[in-house]
C-alpha cells in the first residue's frame, strides 16, 4: 500500500491534479463509464443485492451522473478564490479564501449502495483536485471488481487508484498517511477509522446512520404519506438505507388506521407473496439475513408483528415487516435496523412524538408527515438530526444544494454538490497588502499615543485610521 500512495503523492506533488482541466477531463471521463457501462452496473448491483433494475438507475445510477454533470457545470465558480472584505486593521489590503486541494486522500465506501456511494465522493475529490483511491466494499464484490475494472480506462489512474480487499487491506491502507479519510458505513468500524486517522492527525468526514424517526400525524393525507413511507422504507434496498425510516411514531388512537393502509399498499407494490417480487432487494449476505432474523425471533418482538415476517433463506429474502408497540429495550429498538422491518412506537399525542424522538442519539435524517404547521415549525426548530424532510422521506438526498451528512453519532461532515468539493479542500486564507499605508503606532516603543490609536484602529475609529495613515506619531527613522 505504501507504493500505491507514494505514486500518488509523486502525482499531486508534480501538480497533475491542480489544473481546471485535468479536474474537468476525469469528471467527463466518469460520466462517459456511467452512459457506456450502465448495463454492467446494473449487472453488478443484481448480483450483489437482487437490486430492481428501475431502483439501480434511480437510486444509484442516475444520481452518480447528475453529481457528476452537476459538478462538472460548477467546477471553475467553486475553484474560482471567494473575495472577503479586509477590515479596517489591515487597510489597505486585499483578502480572499482559496480553495485548495488537500492532497491524497482515501474514500472507503458501504455496500447498500455500492456504486453510488463510491462514486459519488471520488467526484468531490477529483472536483477539488486530489489524488484518491477508493476502496469499495468487499461485501459487494460484483461493484468492487467492476470499479477495479472500469476506473482504469475512464480516468487517469496516475492520479486515482481502486484498492480491492477485505479487513487486512483496509487496515493496510489505514496505517497510511492520508490528507482525509472519507467513510461511509456504520459507528463501529467508524470509531476505527477514526482512531486510524489520530494517529497521523488525519482529519476525517464519517458518513453514518442511526435510527431515522417517521413521524406521522393524523391529518394527513394516508394513502400518499403511506406510499412515501412504503417506498422510502422498502423500495430503498428492502431497507438497507441509512435513511430509510427505521421506525415511526404515531398516536395510539391512529395507528391502526396506518396499520390497515400500510398492509394494503404493501400488498399492491410487492403481491400477496413478497418473497417473489422482483421489486424488492434480497438481504445482502447471510450474515446480515441471520441477523436481522434474530431481532424478530425474540419471543417480546415476534409477538408484535402485525404484518410480514416471512423469510426464504435460500433467496436471502425478507418480506416487508410491520410491528407496533415492540418493547424499547429489544435489539430492535435500541440499534439500526437496517433491514426490511419498521416498528410503529404509539404516543398519547402526536406532540409526544418529538420529545421520544429526541430522548436518542441525533440521527442521519428524521421525517415528519402533518398538515400542522406548527408541529412542522417545532419539528424544524428542535429536532437535531442530519437532515429533515416534511411530508416525504429520502427525497432530501436528490437535491444537490443541500448538504448531506450526520450529526453526532451519526456522522461528521458532510457532502454533495458544492458541499463535496468543500469537504475535499482546503479553505486557505489570504492577505494581501503593498508597501504603502505604514501605520507607525503599530511598532514599539508602544507610548500612550500609540496605544490609543492602536485602541481606536481595534474599535473600527475612522479617525484613529486617519491619523495611523498620516504616520502619527512622527518617528524618526
Amino acid at each position: 500500500m505504501a507504493g500505491v500512495v507514494g505514486e500518488l503523492r509523486a502525482s499531486f506533488k508534480a501538480g497533475r491534479t491542480r489544473p481546471a482541466e485535468w479536474r474537468a477531463a476525469q469528471l467527463r471521463g466518469l460520466i462517459r463509464m456511467i452512459e457506456e457501462r450502465e448495463e454492467d452496473i446494473s449487472d453488478a448491483l443484481h448480483a450483489d443485492l437482487a437490486k430492481p433494475r428501475m431502483e439501480s438507475y434511480l437510486h444509484e445510477i442516475s444520481l452518480a451522473k447528475t453529481n457528476c454533470t452537476f459538478a462538472l457545470k460548477g467546477l471553475k465558480n467553486w475553484m474560482k478564490p471567494d473575495k472577503v472584505p479586509a477590515g479596517v486593521a489591515t487597510f489597505p489590503s486585499t483578502a480572499q479564501i482559496v480553495s485548495e486541494p488537500l492532497g491524497c486522500v482515501l474514500v472507503i465506501s458501504a455496500w447498500n449502495y455500492p456504486f453510488l456511494l463510491s462514486i459519488d465522493p471520488v467526484i468531490g475529490a477529483i472536483a477539488a483536485g486530489n489524488a484518491v483511491v477508493l476502496k469499495p466494499s468487499e461485501i459487494a464484490p460484483a461493484t468492487s471488481a467492476l470499479f477495479a475494472k472500469l476506473l482504469p480506462v475512464y480516468v487517469d489512474n496516475s492520479c486515482i487508484k481502486v484498492v480491492e480487499g477485505g479487513v487486512p487491506e483496509t487496515t493496510e491502507l489505514l496505517d497510511q498517511k492520508w490528507d482525509k479519510i472519507f467513510y461511509t458505513g456504520n459507528g463501529n468500524i467508524g470509531r476505527i477509522v477514526m482512531a486510524a486517522a489520530a494517529k497521523h492527525l488525519t482529519p476525517v468526514a464519517l458518513e453514518l446512520g442511526g435510527k431515522c424517526p417517521a413521524i406521522v400525524d393524523s391529518d394527513v393525507d394516508l394513502h400518499v404519506a403511506v406510499k412515501r413511507l412504503a417506498v422510502g422504507k422498502w423500495g430503498c434496498n428492502n431497507g438497507q438505507t441509512c435513511i430509510a425510516p427505521d421506525y415511526v411514531v404515531t398516536t395510539k388512537s391512529f395507528a391502526p388506521e396506518l396499520v390497515d393502509s400500510l398492509k394494503r399498499v404493501l400488498e399492491r407494490f410487492y403481491g400477496q407473496d413478497p418473497l417473489q417480487s422482483e421489486d424488492l432487494s434480497r438481504i445482502v449476505n447471510s450474515n446480515h439475513f441471520y441477523r436481522l432474523t434474530n431481532l424478530i425471533d425474540d419471543k417480546k418482538v415476534s409477538q408484535k408483528i402485525v404484518h410480514g415476517g416471512q423469510r426464504d433463506e435460500e433467496q436471502l429474502k425478507i418480506a416487508p415487516t410491520v410491528l407496533v408497540d415492540v418493547p424499547l429495550d429489544t435489539a430492535l429498538m435500541t440499534g439500526e435496523i437496517f433491514g426490511p422491518f419498521l416498528p410503529i412506537v404509539t404516543v398519547d399525542k402526536i406532540e409526544d412524538s418529538i420529545e421520544f424522538v429526541n430522548a436518542r442519539s441525533k440521527p442521519l435524517a428524521a421525517y415528519l408527515f402533518t398538515k400542522n404547521k406548527k408541529l412542522q415549525a417545532e419539528f424544524v426548530s428542535n429536532v437535531p438530526a442530519g437532515g429533515l424532510l416534511v411530508n416525504d422521506v429520502v427525497l432530501h438526498v436528490a437535491n444537490p444544494h443541500l448538504p448531506f451528512g450526520g450529526v453526532g453519532e451519526s456522522g461528521t461532515g458532510s457532502y454533495h454538490g458544492k458541499f463535496s468539493f468543500e469537504c475535499f479542500s482546503h479553505k486557505k486564507a489570504v492577505l494581501i497588502r503593498g508597501f504603502g499605508g505604514e501605520a507607525a503606532a503599530r511598532y514599539p516603543p508602544y507610548t500612550p499615543e500609540k496605544q490609543s490609536i492602536l485602541r481606536g484602529l481595534i474599535d473600527g475609529s475612522f479617525f484613529a485610521l486617519i491619523l495611523a495613515l498620516l504616520g502619527f506619531p512622527r518617528e524618526k527613522r
